[in-house]
């Protein structure tokens, strides 16, 4: 089968397009043919070994999202079945309860083998249905951008009418966010430095917006949308050069859900705001299987359409990966199988 991995050495250079032998289903296993991928920022730390140890060994097949189609099932595999459309969950290890570092290393896309392959062999406990309204790249943009905002905002969080919602930007998780707190009832303002995405991001259902090129101190600027109260959740992707204005503008006791370091990964705010706001600081990596579970309900239930920006052939990733870093994107981008 056709593949894209990392190998003989770490780096960029070294990922290729390749072939391995097909995988067969064991015991309790499910065989896919996959449809399409999508990719998130951590899929360009991979070929890097930027994970570390956790970023598995080589060779490996990069990407943690994707949607597939089921072709076979091993003995005693029954939570799905043969033409059943899948998505395989980011954390495999991981079906629900407290998180635990057996649970959250089993990752596709390092260390485990990833979505960039033409068929997929997973444990039945690892897969859960696609949506059936949503085309094949649609689905594919959930595992990891959609069930992490859904974790955010519902797993960890208990909002409701008019609570007020902070995004920060309009990348994948950024467009989940603010579609999924409107689900909620929420009032929802979006900073990013484009004023083109800001009326993309309006059009999608935020409420407010800031330019943040224009308006560098926005956390004072905010003050006005949340009438001084401060927001009831931030959802907080810039980290090292936002976080400092987020705990400025949080209400007391409010949640700051810590997802992405997209401007740095060290922390260096006035901690103080933490302690006499009563903050809760929470980080957030994907989610458990039911909380996925729970995504998908709820976007039948209401007919959530993710934002596809582009999409690109199997043979394309370089390109999808260079087209990622250069942040033009708005919403998801994906690889056609």
């Amino acid at each position: 089968m056709k593949v894209f991995q990392i190998e003989n050495d770490w780096g960029m250079d070294n990922l290729r397009l390749s072939t391995r032998p097909e995988p067969r289903p064991g015991p309790g296993e499910v065989l896919l043919r996959m449809k399409a991928a999508s990719i998130n920022y951590r899929d360009l730390l991979v070929p890097q070994r930027g994970y570390g140890s956790f970023t598995g060994t080589l060779p490996l097949i990069p990407l943690s999202d994707g949607v597939g189609e089921v072709l076979e099932t091993g003995p005693g595999a029954t939570r799905v079945k043969a033409g059943d459309r899948v998505l395989p969950c980011f954390l495999q290890g991981w079906v629900s309860g407290a998180p635990s570092l057996e649970r959250m290393t089993r990752t596709l896309g390092g260390p485990l083998d990833g979505t960039m392959a033409e068929l997929m062999c997973l444990p039945q406990e690892g897969v859960v249905r696609a949506p059936s309204y949503m085309s094949d790249t649609e689905a594919a943009t959930l595992p990891c951008a959609g069930l992490t905002a859904w974790s955010a905002l519902v797993t960890y969080e208990h909002l409701g009418p008019g609570s007020k919602v902070l995004v920060q930007g309009t990348g994948g998780v950024a467009l989940f966010a603010i579609q999924i707190a409107k689900l909620l009832g929420a009032h929802v303002s979006v900073i990013s430095s484009s004023d083109e995405k800001i009326a993309r991001a309006r059009a999608l259902g935020a409420d407010a917006a800031l330019n943040y090129a224009k308006v560098p101190e926005w956390a004072k600027a905010t003050r006005e949308i949340t009438g001084g109260a401060g927001y009831d959740h931030i959802v907080e992707l810039g980290g090292e050069k936002t976080l400092p204005q987020s705990l400025r503008c949080i209400r007391p006791g409010g949640t700051l859900s810590m997802i992405g370091v997209l401007s740095g990964g060290t922390m260096s705010a006035q901690l103080r705001l933490v302690v006499t706001r009563q903050v809760r600081l929470q980080g957030v990596t994907v989610g458990h299987r039911d909380g996925f579970e729970a995504l998908v309900r709820a976007c039948e239930q209401h007919r959530l359409k993710p934002v596809v920006d582009r999409v690109f052939e199997f043979a394309e990733l370089k390109e999808a990966f260079a087209y990622l870093k250069s942040g033009a994107h708005f919403g998801k981008i994906c690889i056609r199988h």
